[in-house]
């Protein structure tokens, strides 16, 4: 969204927008942006606090009141805590094999994952029926095939990009994008609220899928290609579970 900003301030529209990673904004320095210190994946902080929420939105449209940019600040409220009734903790939804080491042979690591994900999927089927959508789609490839072709890049040769009019790092950022969201969607089925760092603690620290992000991670980073470089660096693990790296 920040490099989109620069395009449509060219064409004379004004943009603001949310940034939740400081970083990535200080870098790429959209026209106005507002960085908040949520969770990610909230960008509006707590779930259903309109009124919270509404003063998020004023800040970030006070910003279009800046002619020229580039603008950011910094919101200064923290989103309201959790209310006691969402305290009680979440769980997953079934017992996961402890994961396999990230130096695992290859073979090993997909078997842990596609068992992972089978033992998932009556979840993530009730999940799409509860709710009457899932979180996943961006690839348009089967599941079974988006993690064949992810787990390929930690072997010698990629495989066959599902997606040829794509090149192979995009590829791979949208097969890794639906993978996760089916995590994500079989992991919140059962009653209850799972908050965003409770989310992210079981995916990156109890899944084997999240174990072989990290391995795939560090292969990329010594890739030949500058374009498998960048998704390995920036778009397979947060910044924020980088210290879980073996």
């Amino acid at each position: 969204m920040s490099g989109l900003g620069h395009y449509l301030e060219q064409e004379g529209l004004a943009t603001t927008q949310i940034s939740l990673i400081r970083l990535h904004t200080e870098k790429i320095k959209p026209p106005r942006a507002l960085w908040v210190p949520f969770e990610l994946g909230r960008p509006l902080g707590a779930a259903n606090d309109a009124v919270f929420q509404r003063r998020v939105l004023l800040a970030v449209l006070g910003l279009l009141e800046a002619e020229h940019g580039p603008v950011l600040v910094d919101y200064p409220e923290e989103a309201p805590a959790a209310e006691a009734s969402d305290m009680e903790g979440w769980v997953c939804p079934i017992k996961l094999a402890p994961p396999p080491k990230p130096e695992s042979p290859d073979g090993q690591l997909a078997e842990a994952m596609a068992d992972e994900m089978a033992r998932l999927q009556p979840w993530f089927d009730l999940a799409v029926e509860t709710r009457g959508r899932s979180s996943l789609g961006l690839s348009g490839v089967e599941l079974e095939t988006a993690r064949a072709f992810l787990l390929s890049f930690l072997g010698a040769e990629p495989a066959q990009n599902p997606l040829p009019a794509l090149k192979p790092a995009e590829a791979l950022r949208l097969v890794y994008d639906d993978l996760k969201a089916f995590y994500v969607d079989a992991a919140t089925a059962q009653p209850g609220k799972a908050s965003g760092r409770e989310m992210q603690e079981w995916l990156w620290g109890e899944t084997s899928f999240g174990k072989i992000l990290f391995a795939l991670r560090a292969k990329l980073l010594a890739a030949e290609d500058k374009d498998l470089r960048l998704a390995g660096k920036w778009f397979l693990v947060p910044s924020s579970q980088w210290d879980r790296a073996p």
